[in-house]
């Protein structure tokens, strides 16, 4: 919208005031885009922008605003192009009616029909990755997660027994992480998988690192460099499979344009320039949402299709600060509690993410007849489609206060339990 204002010599001016998240968008024009959109007057929007229009190009007409910005969305009414603009993301889960406005634009006013499916997805990917990796060997990155099961399983459709899958245990797992995926894809889903336990080569390497980029990167040179040493006892293996998906590579590079990097995330950003092994990304266009209805497609369980997402570079981007087995080990057991308690609630396929944090600082506390000086656990649980955008979840205070009561008395070394309470933007799901 606000390259389009310039282009055609409108004015595009810094906002007086930020908008960020949650917006009520006044339409002022119910004739097309935003036709059945909303009640009389107005629907919920998600905004992310610090400029706003000034003035708009001419033959331009305002067909929206908000509290803080006149023109939220304009079409061109004048001079015979059919140009219709927004100041709002009407693809993410939290503009309500999002959907709805995207599809009176692509049916109506664009004409198209409806033709894509899942099942032709497969079909598609399937064949690029049989004809891409011909009679080579392959490997898959896999962590158990929903990406990497979902691209494992792919994988294995297109090319059999020559797909070899390969679990690095790094010591930044979730507590039973290791058995768990061992017993799902070895026994269940009968993949040819190798477990490989790398703990103590990566607690070393991340031993005094600070910096969350830093982290990210060394998490995604040792991956890639215990990879390839896998890679060489199986034999010559080409190709190995990702589960990277479209906003992990939105966050990681300037895809297009002077867009920033958020954050490196260590399959995309994070490896190394220089790698033995050629990538296969099957899920790099997708976003989670669709990755689910991916893996049901390929009958995965729903246990797995369902699992909340889990970083990359583990808990070593959930202990803020310094790394240390202790510090590991007392956010493991604090994110076993989280875990279990918001599956006893029922909420949890309702919530994106629910996680802890373990914060690098220390406050006073009392238990019983003794003063405290331990650390503070932060707790993130929100809702989200896609993880583009995301709302704080409303957890109820009964469940906030069993959870919190849980750590404080389970997890020796911590004294104080704290909920984050911040949307996405301006803040991300993850702290680091």
């Amino acid at each position: 919208m606000q390259l389009v204002t310039h282009l055609l010599d409108g004015e595009v001016a810094k906002a007086t005031r930020r908008e960020f998240g949650r917006a009520e968008l006044n339409i002022d024009d119910r004739s097309d885009l935003f036709k059945g959109v909303g009640d009389e007057h107005s629907t919920i929007v998600w905004m992310s922008h610090g400029d706003r229009i000034e003035r708009m190009p001419k033959g331009f007409r305002s067909i929206a605003h908000t509290e803080n910005s006149p023109v939220a969305a304009m079409k061109m009414v004048a001079g015979g192009r059919r140009i219709y603009c927004l100041q709002f993301h009407p693809e993410v889960a939290h503009t309500v009616e999002g959907a709805r406005i995207l599809r009176n634009f692509v049916y109506d006013i664009c004409g198209c029909q409806p033709t894509w499916t899942m099942s032709s997805y497969v079909d598609t990917a399937v064949r690029q990755i049989h004809e891409t990796v011909g009679r080579s060997k392959v490997m898959c990155a896999l962590s158990g997660g929903v990406d990497s099961s979902v691209a494992a399983v792919l994988a294995h459709r297109a090319v059999g027994k020559q797909l070899t899958c390969v679990f690095v245990d790094n010591g930044l797992l979730r507590k039973e992480e290791g058995p768990t995926v061992r017993r799902t894809f070895a026994s269940h889903l009968k993949l040819n998988l190798r477990y490989l336990d790398c703990s103590t080569q990566f607690l070393a390497a991340l031993k005094a690192v600070t910096h969350p980029e830093r982290k990210r990167k060394i998490i995604g040179r040792l991956f890639i460099k215990n990879f390839e040493k896998e890679a060489s006892r199986l034999g010559k293996v080409d190709y190995l499979v990702q589960g990277t998906l479209y906003p992990d590579v939105i966050e990681s590079v300037s895809f297009k344009g002077p867009s920033a990097t958020i954050k490196t995330h260590h399959n995309v950003g994070g490896l190394p320039t220089r790698m033995k092994l050629k990538l296969i990304e099957p899920l790099r266009e997708l976003f989670k949402d669709e990755v689910r209805l991916l893996g049901k497609e390929l009958g995965l369980p729903d246990d797995i299709i369902w699992r909340q997402p889990f970083p990359g570079p583990g808990l070593a981007i959930r202990v803020l600060g310094p790394l240390s087995k202790e510090r590991l080990a007392m956010l493991r057991e604090a994110e076993a509690i989280v875990e279990q308690e918001i599956r006893n609630s029922g909420l949890y396929r309702e919530l994106w993410q629910a996680f802890a944090v373990l914060l690098p600082v220390r406050t006073v506390g009392v238990m019983g007849d003794q003063r405290t000086y331990e650390h503070v656990v932060a707790i993130r649980a929100v809702t989200s489609l896609d993880g583009m955008t995301a709302d704080w979840a409303r957890l109820p205070y009964e469940l906030m206060g069993t959870i919190s009561n849980r750590i404080i008395n389970e997890v020796k070394g911590v004294n104080r339990v704290v909920y984050d309470v911040s949307s996405k933007p301006p803040s991300t799901i993850e702290w680091e």
